[in-house]
């Protein structure tokens, strides 16, 4: 072999080498793959099915703090992008400035000593217009003013009702939180329908949100008017989600088909302790919506009371009832997370978020990457 050859070689097998060792390393930072899911017989209620959903596998998840949990003690702040001056508590990056408010930016403040766990499809109700979280994130403890990506659900208003945000009306006294924190009056950011939820998860764009927002009042204004005339005009007065969901007749419409099934799976969460009951999927008229998967029990349960009005929502303005989906069609939509695209942000030690597009569906995973964690925290799925 000449002596060339043998240094062409050499080099060769050191590249290998070091790609190999890359390959190892990055397989020895991966999160945990996620557990297996099983999809147990369905809880049915008018045109609403969902299934719960066990998981192999349950993770720690006490250390999170949720939107609700951080909005009610104070600890986390939402305002406006030009609010943000004055909320800084560390100098070491340059501040966060904006001349004023943007539609589709908030700025949030956790003050908390734990990491802050969003969900895309809460809504926070004030500033100068309503608006949706666009993505599952994980903000860190105690962090400095983060860019919070949001959609408006209120068109129609551009006046500060108040400085900072909160949570919707329509979320007191409805079971909110009071099976969780036992407080039946505890106030919890309000969870879009999934019709609405999907366009800023999916499409990612504000006409989309805007049209779902319309497409929604619009459908609930005729369901609750054709019973109660009378709401017509105050039903056509407001532009706002949040406004429409906290109108009384709807939340009744609402309530109907929520509380039977939202009291049923606690019930049942409680039985499946054991085998780890985490999350559900969800179909309306007998067609498969959505799926959403949590690390835990505990994590679920403080979620379920407005997923699952969410979720009455969706069918409260869907008429016609259709045939009823079998568990093995909810087993096969849970274990189908294979796609054709992935789309993959993180922030490093913190999160990532992947984003996975298949035939008919699209599927999305929020990772912890804090330490000692390293598992998907949430999973939401839903049809196309």
């Amino acid at each position: 072999m000449s002596p060339k050859l043998f240094l062409a070689l050499t080099v060769l097998l050191i590249v290998a080498g070091l790609v190999f060792v890359n390959q190892r390393d990055a397989r020895a930072g991966e999160v945990t793959p996620a557990p297996g899911y099983k999809a147990l017989d369905p809880i049915r209620h008018g045109n609403l099915t969902v299934f719960p959903v066990v998981a192999a596998k349950s993770y720690p998840t006490s250390e999170f703090l949720t939107l609700d949990e951080g909005l009610r003690s104070g600890e986390v702040i939402v305002s406006e992008a030009g609010s943000v001056q004055g909320l800084m508590r560390r100098h070491t990056t340059p501040a966060i400035r904006h001349d004023g408010a943007e539609v589709n930016r908030l700025v949030l403040v956790n003050n908390s000593k734990r990491p802050l766990l969003l969900l895309a499809g809460e809504i926070v109700s004030g500033g100068k217009q309503d608006r949706v979280i666009g993505k599952d994130r994980i903000v860190p403890a105690e962090s400095d003013p983060i860019d919070l990506s949001v959609f408006c659900v209120e068109p129609g208003r551009w006046v500060a009702t108040s400085e900072r945000f909160g949570a919707s009306e329509a979320m007191y006294g409805a079971n909110a939180g009071g099976a969780v924190h036992g407080d039946a009056a505890a106030p919890m950011a309000m969870m879009a329908q999934p019709s609405v939820r999907s366009k800023a998860m999916a499409d990612k764009d504000q006409k989309a949100v805007w049209d779902a927002v319309t497409a929604q009042k619009e459908q609930v204004t005729v369901e609750v008017t054709a019973s109660a005339p009378t709401l017509q005009t105050s039903m056509s007065q407001t532009t706002s989600y949040a406004k429409v969901n906290e109108n009384a007749e709807v939340r009744k419409r609402v309530d109907a088909i929520a509380k039977p099934i939202e009291q049923n799976y606690q019930s049942l969460m409680h039985q499946l302790r054991d085998r780890n009951a985490v999350g559900v999927v969800v179909a309306v008229n007998g067609r498969i919506i959505w799926a959403d998967v949590f690390a835990s029990t505990d994590l679920l349960t403080k979620y379920w009371p407005k997923l699952v009005r969410s979720y009455a929502s969706e069918a409260v303005v869907t008429r016609a009832k259709g045939v009823e989906v079998t568990l093995d069609q909810a087993q096969t939509f849970l274990a189908d997370m294979d796609g054709r695209k992935e789309t993959i942000e993180s922030e490093p030690g913190i999160y990532r978020h992947t984003e996975v597009t298949g035939d008919g569906f699209k599927a999305f995973s929020l990772t912890s990457l804090l330490p000692k964690m390293g598992f998907d925290v949430h999973i939401a799925k839903m049809s196309e």
